[in-house]
Parts: structure tokens; sequence; C-alpha cells
């Protein structure tokens, strides 16, 4: 279950009582030390990109200026991510607070996260800082006026009222989105396609080097506009005065990259360069530990970037926050894992976690009945992507790492060497040698989630009507958090791939006072008889959720009778809920459909008609059902 505070989660952790969150911390917090001046913080962030810079032993790149920036300062081998897509990964960094804690770890959900949760900026300002973003936001809920001073395109340190007020100013490269990485432009370019470097997993054609050649070519580009922001830095006699640092928001947006909690999704480049005369005070009284050139192993999280910002800025770190900071007098412990999550991602749906140490990347896959080519309209605009669909189509795609991505289903265990296996290729998982860590790791990743009260695992539809829900007067979090849902959800999902042990299981939590777990109990249970039809007294106590009043359960069971034969009345309730009034209730219903595939052949009709007029992610999914129904 989620605890409100550090203290109470590492209570919590080792067996101890819970503690609440003092109302004193919330929204005044005091100053960690005071130095007789601050530091300027500016942050220079790039998105869609991996360390694919020189500094990081990349030979194809062409950085010179951050290579000279990282001999400047610390290199972070081991910077990651905890959602590998903006919003969410954005989400995390703002509030210091995992998505999954704070219901915003749906791309472009609208979150409506706890009421001691703040955006980090929020205490600087409080502290006398000023506080400028140019110009992206993306936090999946609507910011308070009190986060920036200014955040447009024009914001900048130059711009505070007093020349010796301390800022925190940020500033977004969009150089680098991955819609830039797909046009080409032969003759014009200076990365040389036939030199590029591939992956295992992509297949060596013209079209698949060109778009790796695009990407770096935006990187050298990156690489000029960041040099402009140090220049002004140093115009203004400032570059002595302000610790710089230099992320990318989440892996390449290429296929396999942006999206994915593969480490080429959520590894991330992480330069940082001090000052010497904030050497002291950056290291933690360890001024060698920052020092130009130093290349640091240690974990460095994105939720641990708001936590050290206030650290190195003098102000104390919030105890709800769940990061730790890497920097400044109030450095933490290193934690032993980095912990990752892939939710739903635009108009389709899925639920990935991922859990790693310096050793072996875990990943979960809690519908890995799901295969990995799941269609996303903007992701299937990539190059790459479509040269793969296509010689996939054509039979010509090599088997191992290259089939991958088109395999029909997901296992529900990963395990991969990163020390071996850096790109995450060979899964050690089945392996009877690697048996126990999947069980140490896999104890580990359920031990996260239920401490962090990970909301991923609730079906979108319901947790929309969870956190808005008529009448309720005790917030969403904390009502989940009593119903003890996600507990029993992940003692539902340890039958994961013994489907047919957890029948008892799932037949008793069809009766659970909570739709989700309700959901994923019917989930279960259609694995279980997945090729096969079920008995009758499984197929009664199914069908008689077709009148559930969870949103997620009626359309859970409507799916598991379609594909157990009954068709007629699954297909008329997957109908209804295309006509639902939430929107995640209509576009779970078509994800349903566009799953069923041909089955839903006998609807379709009727699902072109409900097709009309629909908007937002619905309208982005239906049409594609539709029109595969119509050719098939």
């Amino acid at each position: 279950m989620f605890r409100a505070t550090r203290r109470a989660f590492l209570r919590s952790a080792a067996g101890g009582a819970a503690v609440s969150l003092a109302p004193h911390l919330l929204g005044r917090p005091a100053r960690a030390a005071e130095p007789k001046n601050r530091p300027n913080i500016l942050w220079l962030s790039a998105e869609d990109i991996s360390p694919t810079l020189g500094c990081y032993g990349d030979a194809y790149a062409r950085t010179p200026n951050l290579d000279t920036f990282a001999a400047e300062g610390v290199r972070y081998e081991n910077a990651f991510t905890h959602a590998p897509v903006c919003a969410p990964a954005r989400s995390g960094i703002i509030t210091g607070m995992y998505p999954t804690t704070i219901g915003t770890t749906w791309m472009r959900c609208h979150g409506v996260p706890p009421a001691e949760v703040r955006c980090f900026p929020q205490y600087l300002r409080k502290a006398g800082y000023y506080c400028t973003n140019n110009a992206k936001t993306d936090y999946q809920f609507k910011a308070p006026k009190t986060t920036w001073d200014a955040s447009n395109r024009k914001a900048h340190w130059r711009n505070r009222p007093k020349k010796d007020q301390p800022f925190f100013a940020v500033f977004n490269f969009g150089v680098t989105h991955e819609s830039s990485t797909r046009r080409w432009k032969p003759g014009r370019q200076d990365h040389d396609p036939a030199k590029a470097p591939l992956p295992p997993y992509y297949p060596d054609t013209p079209v698949v080097r060109q778009n790796i050649a695009c990407y770096y070519e935006r990187m050298s580009q990156l690489d000029e506009q960041i040099m402009g922001r140090l220049r002004e830095l140093e115009e203004d006699g400032l570059a002595e005065d302000t610790i710089v640092f230099f992320w990318g928001d989440h892996g390449w947006g290429l296929t396999r990259g942006k999206r994915w909690v593969y480490d080429s999704g959520i590894r991330v480049p992480l330069l940082v360069r001090v000052p010497e005369k904030w050497r002291t005070w950056a290291g933690a009284g360890e001024a060698g530990s920052v020092i130009p050139g130093t290349v640091e192993t240690a974990f460095a999280r994105f939720l641990d970037f708001a936590p050290t910002v206030l650290s190195l800025a003098g102000v104390e770190i919030p105890d709800h926050m769940q990061g730790r900071a890497f920097l400044g007098p109030q450095k933490g412990k290193e934690p032993e894992y980095v912990y990752a999550a892939r939710d739903r991602m635009d108009e389709t749906i899925d639920c990935i976690r991922a859990l790693r140490d310096k050793k072996y990347k875990y990943i979960r896959n809690f519908m890995p009945w799901l295969t990995r080519g799941q269609h996303i309209n903007y992701m299937d605009r990539t190059p790459i992507l479509r040269e793969m669909r296509r010689l996939h189509a054509e039979g010509k795609l090599k088997a191992g790492p290259q089939m991958q991505f088109f395999e029909p289903t997901k296992p529900v265990h990963e395990l991969y060497d990163i020390t071996r296996d850096p790109h995450e290729v060979h899964n050690l998982a089945g392996h009877p040698k690697h048996r126990q860590t999947v069980k140490r790791m896999e104890a580990a990743l359920f031990a996260k989630m239920k401490a962090i009260g990970d909301v991923g695992l609730i079906p979108e539809c319901d947790f929309d009507r969870m956190k808005t829900k008529d009448g309720a007067k005790t917030p969403w979090r904390k009502r989940i958090d009593e119903s003890g849902m996600i507990e029993r959800i992940l003692a539902l999902k340890a039958y994961d791939g013994r489907w047919t042990e957890g029948e008892k299981a799932y037949l008793s939590a069809l009766a659970d006072p909570a739709g989700p777990v309700r959901y994923w109990a019917v989930l279960g249970l259609h694995q279980a008889y997945r090729d096969e039809s079920p008995p009758d007294r499984v197929k009664q106590k199914v069908r008689a959720l077709l009148a559930d009043e969870a949103p997620s359960v009626p359309i859970a069971a409507a799916h598991a009778l379609v594909d157990w034969g009954e068709a007629e009345a699954g297909l008329a309730q997957l109908v209804k809920a295309l006509k639902a009034p939430g929107e995640k209730t209509r576009l779970l219903a078509a994800h349903v459909l566009e799953q069923l595939g041909p089955k839903a052949k006998p609807a379709a009709d009727a699902i072109e008609k409900a097709a009309k007029g629909q908007g937002g992610y619905p309208g982005r999914l239906l049409p594609r059902v539709v029109k595969a129904l119509k050719q098939g």
C-alpha cells in the first residue's frame, strides 16, 4: 500500500507502522542549510535521445560541444527515466513522484495528483529563486500558476527582476523529437548511412540506415543549439555561479526505443557541470566527486531530479517525494534498483513493468497475450517500423531479434544480463540457472508496486471514475489504499503463466468488492481457457458480469465470451460500450474489438455506425478496426 512519506515507506518496508505526513511539512519546506548565496541551476533538456554522444563512446556521433561539456563535469553512466515516453516522464520529474503513484501513468491523461503533491519549482520560488521554463510542460495535470515565474518561449533567466537573484531555468530542445528524425534529405547530411550502427533487432536496409543517420544528424544539430545557451551563460558572466544539467527525457524515438522499457527506451544521457566554487556543496562535502572528467556509475533516476535540485538550492526535501538527492548536502543513498512502467501509449493499451540493477533487467508483462507489435498511429509513421512491418508481411525478417517485435504474444517474464547483452535480445527467464534471479526480481518488483501504490493495474476507465467519483469525501488515493485492491490484483497476477492453477482464485475474485480485481479475475479465467471452452459454471459466472457496474468488467467478460463461442452476447456488449459516456471505456472496448479481429466481423456494421463522430483516442483506433473488418 502506498505510504504518504518516505519515512513511512522505509518503516513499512521493514515491517513497522506507517507514519502520516505532518501538515506543517506540506507547502512550507524549511531550508536544509543557509549558504551565503545560492547557486543558479540551469537545465538543458532534449527530447527522445539515448546516450548516443561521443562522450558515451559512440564513434558515429558528432557532438563536440557536448563532449567538451562532459569533460568539464560529471558524466552519469546509469541515468534512467521511470517512463519511456515524455508526458509520464515529465510528470515524475516535476513532482519527484512516480506517475504510477499520483495517477499520471497513462499517456496524455488528465491527472488529479494527491493534495500533498507539488511542482518542485514552487518550493524554489518560496526560497527566493526566479524560476522559468522554456517552454514544454507535459505534466499530465494542470500545473498551479505558482509553479513558474514564466513558462513560455520567451522565458529566460535574463528576465529576472533583480540580477543578483538566484535562478532555476529550464530550456527544452525539440530538434531531436521522433517526428524530426523522419525527414531524410539525401546529399545534405553529414552522417553516412552506410556507417550507421545497427542494433541486432533492426534489418539492414537503406531505409533503416537512413532513419538512424537522420537521428544522428538531429543529435549534431542539438549539439550546436546547446552550445548557444552555454555561450549566453558565459556572456552574462554566470558560468562560475551556475550548476548546469543536460539530459534527455527518455530513449531515442526509433522502434523499440521510445515507449519501451528496454534500456533503449529508459536509459538517458545525463551530464552535470559544477563550478569550482560549488563543488564542496554539490559533492556533499566531497568536492572531488564532481570535478571535471568524473564518471559516475551510481543510479540517477528522474525521480531524483526534484530532490537533487532542492538539495542544491538549500531547500529541505519534502517527505512525500519518492526520489533521493544525488547531489548537494542532502545527498541520499543510491537505490538498489531502477523501476520503470509502461501503460497506455496513445490509443493502444498495454501494461509492462521493469526492474533493473547493475547486472540484470527484469521485465514483467502484465498483458502477455498482447503482441509488442500493436499499432499506434503516430508511432507507425517511423520509417524503420514501416520498413519492418513491410518485411514482416513479406516474410523477409530474419528469425531471432528481428522477429521479436512481431511475436504474437510476449513472455510473462523477461530477464536480460545487461553486462553481456546490452541490446536485451536474449531472454534468460526460462533458463533453470536463472530461476532464482527471476524469483528475486519479481518479488522485488511486486514489493515496489505495493509500496508505491501502482495504479497502472487499475483499468484507466475505472480509475477515471474513482478519481472523480461524485460525492466522494475521501481522496482517491486514500480510497484505493484502504481498499487493498492493488495487493489483491497482484495476488491474482502471481498466477500469470500458470493460469489454470489460478482458477480457484479467479473464480473467488469474481465477487470481489473492487471492480479492477474482478476485471483481472475475468482476464485470468480467459487465459486459463484460451484454447478451450470452459465449463458451464465458469461461463455462467462470467456471463453474469456483462451487467457489472465497473466499466471495465463487462468489456473483459464480453471479450472472453466471444472467444468462448458466445459471439452474439459478447459483441452486443462491446458495441454498447462503444457508446458509453467515458472516453476510456469506449477506448477499452475498441481495443478488445481490435484484438478479436475477424471474430468481430458479425458486428462490423454496428461498430462502423458507433465509430462515426468518435473523437479522442477512440476516434484514432476505431477507423483502424473498421477498416480491418471491412477488408477482412
